[in-house]
């Protein structure tokens, strides 16, 4: 299929945006690419030229995934954005989508669903695999029983999973451009939706609940 399509990739990791681009090519032959590795090199890119579809790493150093989405779908609100995460489909998806992203895929996607998302979004649609629209459908039954880390707000759940994941508060601070002060009272405010006293009991609930890999 000879289409002309502009593709925005935008991931830390050479190797994932050759790969990306090799899938897509064989499906579109005329495609055309930008890629950034950060949210810095990205941000021109993403302003200078019109782009049909923008693939975003959500868990890249720096600023939050979550609030360079935001950012861009207010830039740019009818330009179709793709969330790749090497995170658990049924902890992270809901929350991008709901932030306006329109579609998730985890970076283990085989190629053909990588290609149906796309094709999905550039038809104006929203991508979800049906592992995950059925977990959706059926999640909609049970909201007034929600799981601790379900009620947290987006800030915080990374908050969680950062701390879950061994992180300081001040390796958390650089990595969200926050202030240490900021991570203390957001980590105060998991501990007490959470119903726990220690990051410890953190790391053992996420480990537990797949939110974060044990290690």
């Amino acid at each position: 299929m000879n289409v002309d399509l502009k593709v925005l990739i935008v991931d830390d990791h050479t190797v994932v945006r050759q790969g990306l681009k090799h899938i897509l090519l064989e499906e579109w032959a005329g495609a055309a690419f930008g890629e950034a590795a950060n949210v810095n090199d990205m941000l021109p890119l993403f302003r200078k030229q019109s782009w049909d579809v923008v693939l975003l790493d959500i868990n890249m150093p720096g600023r939050s995934g979550f609030d360079v989405l935001r950012d861009l779908k207010h830039e740019k609100p009818d330009i179709p954005i793709l969330i790749l995460s090497g995170h658990p489909e049924d902890q992270y998806a809901v929350r991008v989508l709901r932030a306006g992203a329109s579609g998730y895929l985890p970076k283990e996607t085989a190629s053909d669903e990588l290609i149906k998302a796309v094709r999905k979004v550039l038809e104006g649609g929203r991508y979800v695999s049906a592992p995950l629209a059925e977990q959706m459908a059926s999640g909609l039954a049970r909201e007034s029983e929600k799981l601790p880390h379900e009620t947290l707000s987006d800030r915080e759940y990374q908050v969680l999973c950062l701390l879950a994941s061994g992180k300081t508060a001040t390796e958390i601070a650089d990595q969200l451009s926050l202030s240490v002060k900021t991570i203390s009272t957001f980590r105060s405010r998991v501990l007490n939706k959470m119903h726990k006293k220690t990051n410890a009991e953190l790391a053992h609930y996420a480990i537990q609940h797949q939110l974060i890999e044990s290690q």
